[in-house]
């Protein structure tokens, strides 16, 4: 059964305590919460024991490229004590996904990334944006670098709605390497609530459930109200 979740990111500018921030997502319904690099001042092991007290689970976690390729030792040993069992890269430029030789070489990089992280008994998953889906050689960056990279895919529907595909057919296409999919909204281009935009949310949460992703992860990037936009995205991934 597919899991919802909130990643964090939606609520950097909610001036709350991380521990009532998470208070109120376990309120508001969540299985689980997928950090994004802020922890709110507090430790793995008070992050623990407060998740543990909510009976929140967590995803894999949104970590910085450089720090893992710097220290996945660490990386690995703070997110496994907070209770994630993987990463994921969340953002690599536009420029790395360019033509087919940037591409290829971003998925060496990735791939040497998710064997060190393999290493510590993580698995490393890669969060797109829309600039991946350049167009090239009648395919884009995306279709080369899923196609070559080891990593698993996370893929963020709005994202790829915004890049002109279909998330959907994404999901389905690439089913067996995905364990997390972005449940992100948007409307022309723009962010916006979920089930206000362009995105077919239910055939998205379908398509999810049918090549037995795990999570559900709500995420909206620039919310009018984050603490209302907590409640708004656990009632719209409970109705799917």
């Amino acid at each position: 059964m597919v899991r919802t979740a909130i990643n964090l990111y939606s609520v950097r500018d909610l001036d709350l305590p991380m521990g009532e921030i998470l208070e109120r997502c376990a309120a508001a319904g969540y299985d689980g919460v997928q950090f994004s690099g802020g922890f709110g001042g507090l430790s793995a092991d008070e992050l623990a024991d407060r998740l543990d007290d909510l009976d929140l689970a967590v995803t894999a976690a949104h970590v910085d490229v450089d720090e893992m390729e710097s220290d996945p030792t660490e990386v690995a040993s703070f997110h496994e004590t907070v209770g994630a069992d993987g990463a994921v890269v969340p953002w690599l430029g536009p420029e790395q996904f360019e033509s087919r030789e940037a591409t290829l070489e971003t998925a060496d990089r990735v791939d040497a990334i998710a064997a060190d992280m393999l290493e510590q008994g993580f698995d490393l998953h890669y969060h797109n944006h829309d600039h991946e889906f350049v167009a090239f050689d009648d395919t884009t960056g995306f279709e080369v670098f899923a196609d070559h990279t080891d990593a698993l895919l996370e893929p963020d529907v709005g994202w790829i709605e915004t890049a002109g595909h279909d998330p959907v057919e994404i999901l389905e296409r690439y089913g067996d390497s995905v364990e997390i999919v972005h449940m992100k909204d948007m409307a022309d281009g723009e962010f916006c609530e979920i089930g206000d935009g362009d995105v077919d949310m239910q055939a998205c949460a379908d398509a999810a459930r049918g090549v037995d992703a795990e999570w559900l992860v709500y995420e909206h990037d620039e919310p009018e109200d984050p603490a209302a936009s907590i409640d708004t995205g656990a009632e719209f991934l409970a109705g799917l």
